[in-house]
């Protein structure tokens, strides 16, 4: 009897290319018995998804970094140095993670034969330094011991600078100097200097720690660092990941020379040439087939940071916009020509090595939200929410900015209300405030989105997640201002999520299927609210509007704001 995938692949090599795509998707589809993984080594915990060919979720499992592995004695899966500003986590912590977590899948009966591809995402930002012959290590992994074991020796740092480290001040200065200023520095990386991203952070070691950098054979990512455990030898950074580095020219998708030269000597050897995060790095590690079981033709696909990943698992498309409502905002952008900036960040997109995706972080959201819940509704949503639909699109011209800590999207802090005409105002009607409080941080958000490159056309999407995207009202504010229709999608570990369409979409990528083929048949989302038809003549001129004010309030937190430390915390994930 013919094998009906044979029969599949024999008859789409008559097909036009229109054609070949939906087959393709026929002959995944008829593949529902295989299996994909998506893996995300993220600050607190490491997850993992498996779907099917269907796309569907068929299961999901992680291992709680404090709680399961306490003899690394970590909180919130960190060390927090004496100095309040040194950050790390130990690197075998991930590596205990990873046996602990694959030895669940296999208790709990995922058939690993049926895997075909892998791949997954680190929180970004994060470094791991391999020391000095772990190459060798790790293409001769005895399946009889396991990872974090035969490990034990093949780091030359042991606790590798995270996210939340933000020690390199200094080394930030001397980059963005060498680099012309920060606005140069911003239109070649995509960012300014940071402090958590990891080139200042190698600048770092290699000043204060010169013997463990000499010590060192290859610098990686937390993702390409996790990819190379799969892969059994060192794992190219991707564009997207790496556009989080300081040290990537995010046009020509090549180490910017100028950057590697001021952060540390032969850094591009340690580096390794960077790749599209679809790339097919090679088959799984035998270590894998032999301990676990899985198939010999199993193939790792790049890994990439947790907020790319989460851009791939909300299935953004060019002109879509996502927006997290939750304790920070977030803002995900899709765009095709990137304006970087002083604030935010420009990364390549990753499912898209052609474009690119921006991010935004506006510290003061739900937490915000619930003092003027608090204050003007009488702790009640309900209340808050009528507020909403009681008062006018445009709030009769008053406007808010509402900073109660240090914002990072502007760098502001402090309430300010204005009236009408501009003048400032010590307060306003408690209805007016949750109009004021929730347009204007919508207002921020387009504002900043569209310096970023970010333009609302015919066809724009935006996608609500976070505590927040279950109001109705907020979403149908948000539609207003963005003047486009608002869906919800079940984002649970979407970064997984994420990591294993990556995972499906590397098998097919040479074959120029686009992303979108690849992930027609996953849960389509859900439209929520359309935009007044109004809402475009009230907005347009209030983003212009809203821009002025910014610049008046900015010149006045200025000093309150010299007198704050300005913590840049990590972008969260939109999940």
């Amino acid at each position: 009897m013919s094998c009906p995938l044979c029969v599949c692949f024999f008859k789409c090599l008559t097909l036009s290319l229109s054609e070949l795509v939906d087959a393709r998707c026929v002959v995944l589809m008829a593949a529902a018995d295989s299996l994909y993984l998506g893996f995300d080594f993220s600050t607190q915990q490491l997850k993992v998804v498996a779907i099917d060919g269907n796309l569907q979720v068929v299961h999901q499992n992680n291992v709680q970094f404090d709680a399961e592995l306490p003899e690394f004695r970590t909180q919130g899966g960190v060390h927090i140095h004496a100095d309040g500003l040194t950050v790390t986590s130990p690197v075998l912590m991930w590596v205990k993670a990873l046996d602990l977590l694959l030895d669940k899948l296999k208790s709990a009966g995922l058939d690993f034969s049926r895997v075909k591809a892998l791949s997954g995402c680190g929180q970004q930002h994060g470094s791991v330094y391999w020391r000095r012959g772990a190459a060798e290590t790790l293409q001769e992994l005895n399946p009889q011991h396991s990872l974090h074991h035969l490990l034990q020796s093949s780091f030359s740092v042991s606790d590798c600078p995270v996210w939340m480290d933000s020690s390199s001040g200094q080394q930030c200065q001397y980059l963005q100097s060498a680099a012309g200023g920060a606005l140069r520095l911003a239109e070649v990386t995509g960012s300014r200097a940071y402090e958590r991203f990891t080139g200042n952070q190698i600048a770092k070691l290699q000043m204060t720690q010169p013997d463990q950098y000499d010590n060192t054979e290859r610098i990686s990512l937390v993702s390409s660092f996790a990819a190379s455990l799969f892969l059994g030898d060192y794992a190219a950074i991707d564009y997207s990941d790496g556009s989080g580095m300081n040290l990537l020219d995010i046009r020509s998708r090549n180490w910017s020379e100028v950057c590697l030269e001021a952060t540390a000597p032969h850094l591009d050897k340690l580096l390794g040439p960077p790749l599209p995060t679809t790339s097919v790095l090679g088959p799984l590690s035998p270590y894998f087939v032999h301990r676990y079981g899985f198939s010999e033709l199993c193939k790792v696909v790049a890994f990439t940071g947790d907020n790319p990943a989460s851009l791939a698992g909300m299935r953004l498309q060019q002109g879509d916009i996502a927006v997290s409502l939750g304790t920070s905002d977030t803002v995900f952008l899709w765009i095709q020509q990137p304006h970087p900036a002083l604030e935010g960040h420009v990364f390549c997109n990753p499912v898209d090595w052609q474009a690119y995706m921006a991010l935004l972080c506006f510290k003061n959201g739900s937490l915000t939200r619930e003092r003027i819940r608090n204050e003007c509704a009488g702790g009640l949503w309900e209340v808050f929410s009528a507020a909403l639909r009681e008062t006018p699109l445009g709030n009769n011209g008053n406007i808010g900015f509402y900073f109660d800590a240090m914002e990072i999207t502007p760098t502001a802090m402090g309430v300010y209300r204005f009236d009408p005409q501009n003048n400032k105002v010590p307060s306003l009607s408690p209805q007016a405030e949750v109009r004021a409080l929730v347009e204007g941080q919508f207002l921020s958000k387009r504002l900043h989105a569209e310096r970023l490159g970010y333009s609302i056309i015919p066809g724009t999407r935006v996608f609500a997640t976070g505590g927040a995207s279950s109001n109705p009202e907020i979403l149908q504010v948000l539609s207003d201002v963005f003047n486009a229709p608002v869906y919800t999608i079940d984002l649970s570990n979407s970064a997984c999520l994420g990591s294993a369409y990556i995972a499906v979409q590397g098998l097919v990528a040479e074959s120029e299927v686009s992303f979108f083929d690849t992930i027609k048949p996953a849960t389509k989302p859900q439209q929520v609210a359309t935009p007044h038809p109004s809402a475009q003549e009230i907005y347009d001129p209030m983003v212009k509007r809203y821009a002025q004010l910014e610049e008046r309030v900015l010149q006045e937190s200025r000093p309150l704001s010299h007198s704050h430390q300005s913590v840049q915390p990590k972008q969260p994930r939109a999940s």
